[in-house]
């Protein structure tokens, strides 16, 4: 079952090493996500699953131990998830950075595994992939990694999308409700065309928290790049 989870957003530029001279444009975002995993901590889960946007190739399950590199940004951090034997496959960005937040939040909560999701996958199977990690009695938490719109203004990586704003509104909305129903029914294609890279794991959640009774609270909400950042807390 679903005691716990935290929505956080993603940019490799939330490590302060990336993000060098801007780093301070995102201490509250990063201040943030501390505070959302350490309500994940505090509820005692017995498993922690980090879900993140993957490409195609990337799709899949990460077991403990698995490591990650921002190197393809033009830093040499890495970051494990948990403890663990290495394995032969890498996190994609989006999971390095969510274990990245553990490492520096120095969690101890849990095992740790991650789940990596194609962004174009399908509502109903987001959703019921969800239900599936929280079947059964065992206290699931879960760390959501995803970013809104990348077009919120004419600088962001999608280029202003007058369409962008609102969808954002609605997502930060829901996340800061834990209303499962409002994210189950945000429209794929419109968050495709507005390169929402947090929608399929959102949707993820939505179905994981059915039943649940989880309390939301919205942490954060800006758009600093253009781009829709949200860190919501359920628990």
């Amino acid at each position: 079952m679903l005691v716990a989870a935290a929505v956080c957003p993603c940019p490799p530029l939330l490590v302060p090493d990336l993000a060098a001279g801007a780093a301070a444009e995102l201490d509250e975002a990063r201040a943030a996500s501390y505070d959302a995993v350490g309500v994940l901590a505090a509820a005692r889960p017995d498993r922690l699953v980090v879900v993140g946007p993957a490409e195609e190739s990337g799709r899949g399950a990460f077991p403990a131990g698995t490591r990650g590199s921002l190197r393809g940004f033009g830093v040499a951090v890495e970051a494990a998830l948990g403890a663990g034997e290495p394995g032969e496959r890498e996190l994609p960005p989006s999971l390095t950075v969510g274990a990245w937040l553990l490492e520096r939040t120095a969690w101890q909560a849990a095992p740790v595994e991650a789940l990596g999701l194609a962004e174009s996958l399908e509502p109903e199977r987001c959703a019921e992939l969800g239900r599936q990690l929280a079947a059964g009695a065992e206290r699931l938490a879960l760390l959501v990694m995803g970013d809104g719109s990348a077009c919120r203004s004419p600088r962001a990586p999608g280029s202003f999308d007058e369409r962008a704003a609102a969808f954002d509104a609605a997502a930060a909305r829901a996340l800061g409700e834990a209303n499962t129903g409002a994210l189950a029914a945000l429209d794929p294609a419109l968050a495709e065309a507005l390169h929402a890279a947090g929608r399929s794991g959102w949707q993820l959640l939505a179905g994981a928290a059915e039943g649940a009774g989880l309390v939301g609270r919205l942490l954060y909400d800006e758009a600093p790049y253009g781009v829709g950042y949200f860190v919501a807390s359920w628990s």
